[in-house]
């Protein structure tokens, strides 16, 4: 159950990004929401569902391209 809601939550955030992304015409948080999107059907753990959503959601404001 957790990792469901894990995955509806990041995917929001994915869809967000990606759109933001594509109107500011940024690399950075279009390839974020892209994976935000996907990963969540790659990882069983939910500690480590947290940490690389945590990572992918800080990411657009770390790497600056």
């Amino acid at each position: 159950m957790n990792g469901l809601i894990v995955g509806v939550i990041a995917g929001a955030f994915g869809m967000a990004y990606i759109v933001y992304g594509k109107r500011q015409t940024k690399v950075v948080p279009a390839v974020a929401g892209v994976l935000l999107c996907i990963y969540p059907y790659f990882t069983e753990n939910f500690v480590a569902q947290m940490a690389i959503g945590g990572v992918l959601l800080a990411a657009p404001f770390v790497v600056d391209f």
